[in-house]
């Protein structure tokens, strides 16, 4: 395999869900950090922005700063990237705080060597070469992955939904249950159906759950 093609897998390959989140250590606004030691028993949501003093990812990262108290609720930390230096970062948080009165409190990685935006996939060579999309990872305390979202550079990621499938993903764990389409806290959760004939008789007589078929079951939560 020669250089060019080596430089192109590695810019294209990506974590899967399921895997471990590969570790790395960057510097932050908030400081030097390492992937596994960082936000110790806590979730971790993970995103990457193309580029500072920019318009749409000035929009994402207010929309992180202002609902910052969600996920803090949530037991989870925020963690940006861009392909950008320490300085522009700083001189980002702070522009945007002098305008809008918004401040960027959590870390944002400043990935201008494309290190970490590499390992984790955020560079799409038919996008960009040289800005990370706008890629998501929820990040367990266990740190292992367990959502990742891509959106590509010129649309704007949805917080209700990044803060939804956070949700679903604690009540899933916490309950041993699914989640229907769009499932939000309050609504019914889905029992796992039944693996033998014994399971599949408890489940059909089984008044304490709305069944809508034998395989298919919803109980409060």
């Amino acid at each position: 395999m020669n250089n060019e093609n080596l430089l192109q897998e590695q810019i294209i390959s990506m974590p899967r869900i399921g895997d471990t989140a590969p570790d790395f250590e960057a510097v932050t606004t908030k400081g030097n950090i390492k992937m596994s030691d960082f936000a110790k028993d806590k979730w971790i949501v993970m995103f990457s922005h193309p580029a500072d003093f920019t318009p749409v990812c000035t929009t994402e990262m207010s929309g992180f700063a202002q609902r910052k108290g969600e996920f803090d609720a949530l037991n989870t930390e925020l963690l940006g990237l861009s392909i950008d230096s320490i300085h522009a970062h700083l001189g980002w948080v702070q522009n945007v705080r002098e305008n809008t009165g918004v401040y960027f409190d959590f870390p944002i990685i400043a990935d201008i060597d494309m290190k970490v935006s590499k390992l984790y996939g955020m560079l799409q060579p038919n996008e960009s070469e040289t800005a990370a999309v706008r890629a998501v990872f929820f990040i367990d305390p266990s740190k292992k992955i367990r959502l990742i979202m891509y959106y590509p550079l010129n649309v704007g990621r949805n917080m209700d939904e990044i803060l939804r499938a956070l949700d679903a993903l604690q009540v899933s764990d916490e309950h041993k249950v699914a989640m229907p389409l769009d499932w939000k806290r309050g609504d019914k959760a889905i029992c796992p159906p039944p693996k033998s004939l014994d399971a599949l008789n408890e489940r059909l007589a089984d008044d304490s759950v709305e069944k809508v078929t034998w395989y298919l079951a919803k109980k409060d939560i």
